[in-house]
């Protein structure tokens, strides 16, 4: 056990643990040295490569001079915390990274927070020392006020510090001595973080940390060994969370080498394994050799706050590019999603082929309906609502984030002002050289949309990132969208000439020669009410001649969203048509007479 360390990289979005852990993997020896790799080669999603940030958490492992060092790349994003909570369970120590310039930012904070809640040994690597305004002497005070904040233990506070570039490939413990190779990060995991912690008891013991699911073997559930010995055909029980016993026999078992999977015959105390002979088991479940063991304990994750519809899609152009139409297609991979991913539940409605998704974020479900419409889904989605609760005097409960914002001085103002429309608090206001850090606490339907304003106010310089705080009184109502939309009275192929009277009451969303339906969104309409209009409309020609003739249309370019932005975009008594190669917005009921009738029943 003292040659084995198990470690978590954890950082902001963007400062470098994925490009770190590449590095580490390829001076490890790990791969062959004519061996092409890709870069960034732990972010194996297209959706992690495209957006440059990590999703799930993964495992890999590698050897350097003896030691075995299991390694897990955690999430930076606030959406997946609930993929990084349960990871700290599997591990000894961190490595915190943090940009040279940037210094530890808001989600660096929650992660650490858990980090150090659970005793794991922290390694500080201040990455990024080549950047031409990096400040990193200033960097670690920043991080030794963020672990004086966050209570760390005066053991945690005696942190290593390691410099260095990752994507130049050096390392070193002092930042004047010259360096070529990670050999100095490799030394300080192997020195500072602790062999695994084994329990005294003899038998077997696993907490279930992370899931897999296979098509041949079915879920796979990933744990560290706290005790004893596992192998291949070993009868053992899984103590679920409502205290039921289940027996089952232990149908694989993998460990890592480099990105690997591969398969073992045996594993103990320490070793990070996957484990597959169990169809139930989830996420804080204990694996034992017995019914009479009592369940290891475990830290819940926090609540789901979001939730929108999936629905079946039902309009006049579905079928054309998706292969998955039916219900029964999209439940079953809504159901497969919702086995390995923990911070995701999947229900059923009153409804036949509505499915109701909570999450704790858009993003997240935005991330899941990317993934389903490029393996070939047709569906519609609703726009997030928030999850509320009611407390036992039956007064209404909301969710509310802290928020944290790095806006650009000059717009400083149209920020706060944005935040106030959402009725968001400000706690904190830190003034640097050239920006604001803003604090504030902001209830999480306000946080709906406020990621594509700040793009718009600060020209894409201003960064967010929220953690949840807690559920607490309802503050009251927030404005949605502004303006109406304006939708297509009728189907059939938009003409320019038609367009080119529409854009005079709003903004387009489509060109000419698309294909249009009833009830589709075509633009916005500069005034608050929705506002029927005909796409498909052509010029009839006449003997006459009109003053008109000879002039060139010109159109402006049509607005396009992307899935993110059309589902923040929505209203209530809209959805989102998402497709292979096409996204759509609509009006949940498409003829508009029938659409009348719905809005004065319910009004």
């Amino acid at each position: 056990m003292d040659r084995i360390r198990n470690i978590a990289i954890i950082a902001h979005v963007d400062h470098g643990k994925t490009t770190l852990v590449d590095q580490l993997l390829r001076q490890s020896g790990t791969f062959r040295s004519n061996q092409k790799v890709e870069e960034r080669v732990m972010d194996s999603m297209d959706l992690e490569r495209e957006k440059g940030i990590t999703i799930r958490a993964k495992n890999a492992a590698f050897q350097w001079n003896g030691y075995h060092v299991n390694i897990v790349d955690t999430p930076g994003h606030a959406d997946f915390g609930g993929e990084v909570e349960r990871i700290m369970k599997m591990v000894d120590g961190v490595l915190l990274v943090v940009d040279a310039h940037d210094g530890p930012q808001a989600q660096t904070k929650f992660v650490l927070r858990k980090a150090l809640e659970n005793g794991a040994k922290p390694i500080v690597v201040i990455n990024k020392i080549d950047r031409e305004n990096a400040r990193p002497h200033k960097v670690l005070d920043m991080v030794f006020d963020l672990f004086i904040e966050l209570k760390a233990t005066d053991a945690q506070l005696d942190f290593p510090v390691v410099y260095g570039s990752a994507k130049q490939g050096y390392a070193m413990r002092d930042i004047r001595e010259p360096s070529e190779t990670m050999q100095a990060l490799f030394e300080a995991i192997v020195k500072e973080i602790p062999p695994p912690a084994i329990a005294k008891e003899p038998f077997f013991q696993m907490l279930v940390s992370n899931l897999d699911y296979s098509d041949y073997l079915g879920r796979i559930a990933y744990g560290r060994i706290v005790s004893g010995r596992v192998a291949v055909g070993d009868s053992i029980v899984c103590i679920h969370k409502d205290g039921r016993r289940e027996r089952a026999n232990v149908t694989a078992l993998f460990g890592h080498e480099g990105l690997a999977k591969v398969e073992i015959k045996h594993a103990s105390a320490g070793d990070i394994v996957g484990l597959a002979g169990f169809e139930d088991a989830f996420i804080g479940e204990t694996l034992t050799d017995s019914e009479e063991r009592v369940a290891l304990a475990f830290v819940d994750i926090d609540p789901p706050t979001i939730q929108m519809r999936i629905v079946v899609n039902d309009s006049p152009l579905a079928g054309r590019e998706g292969k998955f139409l039916t219900a029964r297609h999209l439940r079953e991979r809504l159901i497969r999603e919702s086995r390995t991913n923990v911070s995701i539940a999947v229900a059923d409605t009153d409804t036949a082929g509505h499915f109701e998704i909570s999450a704790r974020g858009e993003m997240q479900i935005a991330i899941l309906v990317e993934q389903m419409r490029r393996e070939g889904y047709e569906l519609l989605v609703s726009r997030p609502e928030v999850i509320f609760h009611r407390d036992e005097g039956g007064n209404l409960l909301e969710p509310l984030e802290t928020l944290y914002v790095d806006v650009p001085n000059e717009n400083l103002g149209d920020i706060l002002q944005s935040l106030a429309s959402r009725k968001a608090e400000i706690v904190n206001m830190d003034h640097q050289s050239h920006s604001v850090l803003v604090e504030a606490v902001i209830p999480t339907r306000g946080l709906i949309g406020f990621e594509t304003d700040l793009v718009n106010f600060t020209r894409g310089h201003g960064i967010m990132s929220h953690l949840f705080k807690e559920y607490a009184p309802f503050r009251g109502e927030i404005a949605s969208r502004n303006n109406g939309v304006l939708v297509a009275m009728e189907s059939g192929i938009a003409t320019a000439y038609a367009l080119n009277n529409i854009q005079e009451r709003g903004r387009l969303f489509i060109g000419p020669q698309e294909e249009v339906y009833l009830g589709m969104i075509v633009g916005e309409n500069s005034r608050p009410d929705d506002l029927g209009v005909n796409p498909c409309k052509a010029k009839h020609l006449t003997n006459m001649r009109s003053q008109g003739d000879g002039k060139g249309i010109q159109l402006e370019a049509p607005s396009r969203m992307g899935l993110e932005r059309a589902l923040e975009y929505i209203g209530p008594d809209e959805y989102v048509e998402a497709t292979p190669k096409s996204l759509r917005l609509r009006k949940k009921i498409l003829d508009a007479t029938a659409r009348k009738r719905a809005a004065s029943k319910s009004s």
